[in-house]
């Protein structure tokens, strides 16, 4: 296992996180404590360190069993978690990003993972009625009390997460160091406003969803049922089983696993991305784990890259037409604007 930085800051995270949102069974598809311990012994001896779960996940049995499995080697991992979301059957004020909703999370987290402090809390979305202000100096009130080490966001648009960091920059609270967001070769929407934002900032990307539930391993195409049609936000399914075709036929002629190769191609993306495993069985870990040991080559990116192209949409699109270039750069200027974002940062060994 290699290890990067956490965006801007001196943390060491493994290349690889560990989702724990599989852990506990309250809602039907999880895996019980038994084999979630087992997943967990298994990426720790890999060298995995960083852990992902979430105040709501599974109705809070994942932080109870990931606080378990924790026991006396809390210090040898980075524990993030995540509040905005409201428990069933809370009330008015028990979800959202604003300060009462994020102080009574950080309290019942720390009480599940039997732990005084959590090293990433992630807002895990935008809340449309709680002011930014609010919840970035509620945030860095609990940085300063010592419960919350990092801040990060997931499920932000670009143009707000830079807003808000910059206020936080500007008043000396803490910034978000990092941003939680999906990403797949059925998904890459990212790729338009965040992952250039990620980049230019230096804020590390977790990436979700690297299978897309599961349809990058190729299991829909052999008939197989599971969750299709969890996020799919609308997708062509006739294009994304061309992208799943191409993805099988890569693994079947280089020897991997339709798995290995999805998750590999997320470690070339512009910028510091660590995909964000989950799995439901130490079968699968294993094998995603081991996407790190795959490097794809030129030849394989093209397939993959061009079978699952999206648009640039306005305004790189716009700006990317040889036309406006030309008529901006009079031929003398930079070279397509994907060319400067593709500078990828490599993750030092430990």
């Amino acid at each position: 296992m290699r290890y990067t930085l956490f965006g801007r800051t001196g943390l060491r995270v493994s290349e690889f996180a560990f989702g724990a949102m599989t852990f506990g069974t309250d809602w039907n598809w999880g895996a019980a404590e038994d084999e979630a311990a087992r997943m967990f012994d298994l990426y720790a001896e890999a060298g995995g360190n960083f852990i992902d779960t979430a105040d709501v996940y599974t109705d809070g049995s994942s932080e109870r069993i990931l606080g378990r499995l924790l026991k006396g080697r809390r210090d040898d991992f980075v524990v993030a978690t995540k509040f905005t979301c409201a428990p069933a059957g809370g009330g008015p004020n028990s979800g959202g990003s604003h300060r009462t909703s994020l102080a009574a999370s950080v309290e019942g987290s720390l009480r599940r993972l039997e732990t005084d402090h959590i090293d990433v809390l992630y807002v895990h979305a935008r809340d449309l009625f709680t002011p930014f202000e609010e919840t970035m100096r509620a945030l860095d009130d609990q940085v300063r009390a010592g419960t919350v080490h990092y801040v990060a966001v997931s499920n932000w648009p670009a143009w707000e997460i830079a807003r808000a960091n910059t206020l936080a920059e500007l008043r000396g609270w803490s910034p978000f160091a990092g941003v939680q967001l999906r990403l797949n070769l059925l998904d890459r929407a990212a790729e338009r406003e965040l992952l250039p934002f990620a980049e230019a900032t230096d804020t590390a990307v977790v990436a979700w969803g690297p299978l897309a539930e599961g349809r990058l391993t190729g299991k829909y195409l052999r008939g197989e049922g599971g969750r299709r049609d969890t996020f799919r936000f609308g997708t062509d399914l006739a294009r994304d089983d061309e992208t799943v075709r191409a993805v099988v036929e890569l693994a079947r002629e280089r020897g991997w696993s339709p798995a290995q190769v999805a998750i590999a191609w997320l470690t070339t993306r512009p910028g510091n991305v660590i995909p964000l495993l989950g799995a439901r069985s130490a079968g699968q870990l294993r094998d995603n784990l081991a996407a790190g040991d795959i490097e794809l080559d030129s030849d394989a990116l093209r397939r993959l890259d061009a079978v699952s192209a999206i648009e640039p949409g306005y305004p790189d699109g716009f700006l990317g037409d040889p036309t406006v270039h030309q008529s901006i750069y009079g031929g003398y200027g930079p070279g397509p604007i994907d060319d400067r974002r593709r500078i990828a940062m490599r993750p030092f060994t430990a």
